[in-house]
């Protein structure tokens, strides 16, 4: 094994809880305005979000590059490539939207309110960066041994302003791939061998380390790469989708690794 390869939402940018504290931000300034509990007002917004999304004509690209609903809800998309002009189009409208149509399922009629709230919710995430408390111990004793390459999902603008929060983390690695700068989303096989064609390595040379059975462990299984997946939630992976490890946190991928 010569290379390792990562993902980075949610194994070491720990983007949930990023998207968790954004939300928590947000909706206490809307209970303040509304004397509605933040915890409705969370799950109204959320549950409007999901479903406008899936009304636009860029949300098969947005699936397949890798953005989902709650990245729309900060993103600029000002990336100029592909179908993003259009999602720039999209997403300020989409944002106010979201927030106006949740508070007017829970009761609260308030364009102005959703307007506001969709500018301090893209303020508060623009701000927000978590890593893993192991990240940094993860990849500091791995880089002596492996060449390290990031591999992510996502629009190029959104990505980079994720890594530039977390510029501890760029160094470590020689690569760093991001799904719209291809037009093509993990699992798609193009991506992976991409990757493997910057930097000169065959299939069996690397190792694909990543929380997503969707993306990360059945793109590494559609080119016949080596896995390991992080089970955060304690979920069961599909016979036909199977990593070649499991762990349940990035720090057990340590013995795994090291120990070959």
């Amino acid at each position: 094994m010569k290379a390792v390869f990562f993902d980075l939402d949610d194994t070491l940018l720990w983007d949930s809880k990023c998207i968790e504290e954004a939300f928590s931000i947000t909706c206490k300034e809307a209970e303040k305005q509304t004397n509605i509990s933040a915890e409705l007002i969370e799950k109204s917004v959320r549950n409007k979000a999901r479903a406008l999304y899936e009304t636009y004509d860029v949300y098969p690209f947005t699936q397949m590059i890798g953005i989902n609903p709650f990245e729309g809800l900060w993103g600029t998309f000002h990336d100029g490539t592909f179908e993003f002009p259009e999602l720039a189009k999209i997403a300020p409208i989409y944002q106010e939207k979201a927030w106006t149509d949740g508070l007017l399922a829970i009761g609260v009629d308030s364009p102005e309110l959703g307007k506001k709230l969709a500018q301090l919710f893209k303020e508060s995430r623009e701000n927000i960066s978590f890593l893993y408390p192991e990240t940094l111990t993860v990849l500091q004793k791995l880089k002596n041994a492996f060449r390290l390459a990031l591999i992510t999902n996502g629009a190029p603008t959104l990505q980079h302003h994720k890594l530039k929060k977390a510029q501890e983390l760029t160094p470590f690695f020689e690569k760093t791939i991001i799904s719209g700068d291809l037009g093509k989303g993990k699992p798609h096989h193009t991506v992976f061998e991409h990757v493997l064609r910057e930097m000169n390595l065959g299939k069996d040379d690397a190792i694909m380390i990543g929380d997503n059975l969707n993306t990360d462990i059945r793109g590494a299984n559609a080119i016949g790469m080596k896995s390991i997946w992080i089970n955060h939630h304690q979920k069961t992976a599909p016979d036909d989708n199977k990593p070649t490890y499991e762990v349940a946190s990035l720090q057990d991928i340590l013995p795994l690794l090291l120990s070959k």
